[in-house]
């Protein structure tokens, strides 16, 4: 046998190498282009949802702004008619108009409570600059920085201050 002829181990089909399969440029960039629609997608999508979630609680917002003294306004409509009923009566002495004034104003003070509205009155208390407004300093029987007369009452609604009470403040006693 010469050296040309070959082998019969040699000439046993010999297995294809393992080839992978690489996806071509085009096909690659297509794929990407499509994730990158999707995701371009879902961030509108998830923009879109973001500004109609900052309408409503805008909306919210302003409805509750605007109907916020709703159910005081209601309580108030009872008072302005025991007013209104006070005024009407024609022959009405002192005495009457006194009573039916009296009446409108627990009906006023029952709807303060009602809403958390507190009366501050200070007469004899220490000045407090949060909570009252000092008008005037008089010397009195009174030690420094008392309330000795309350010229107009403040309130307070929930623990804030809606108006200062107007008072005249004891000071100390010159020597």
């Amino acid at each position: 046998m010469s050296n040309q002829e070959t082998s019969p181990a040699s000439e046993a089909p010999q297995p294809a190498p393992e080839t992978e399969i690489m996806p071509s440029l085009e096909e690659m960039l297509q794929a990407a282009e499509l994730k990158a629609q999707e995701h371009y997608d879902a961030w509108m999508y998830a923009k879109a949802e973001t500004e109609n979630i900052r309408k409503r609680g805008h909306d919210e917002a302003d409805k509750a702004r605007k109907y916020a003294v709703e159910n005081f306004s209601g309580e108030l409509l009872a008072v302005k008619d025991a007013l209104e009923a006070t005024l009407a009566v024609e022959s009405a002495n002192l005495e009457s108009l006194r009573s039916g004034v009296d009446l409108t104003l627990k009906q006023l003070s029952a709807v303060f409570t009602k809403f958390n509205i507190q009366e501050i009155n200070p007469l004899g208390e220490k000045f407090d600059p949060h909570k009252h407004q000092a008008m005037a300093m008089v010397e009195a029987d009174a030690e420094p920085n008392t309330v000795v007369m309350v010229m107009q009452k403040g309130y307070s609604l929930n623990e804030r201050i809606l108006r200062p009470a107007l008072v005249s403040v004891a000071k100390a006693k010159d020597a």
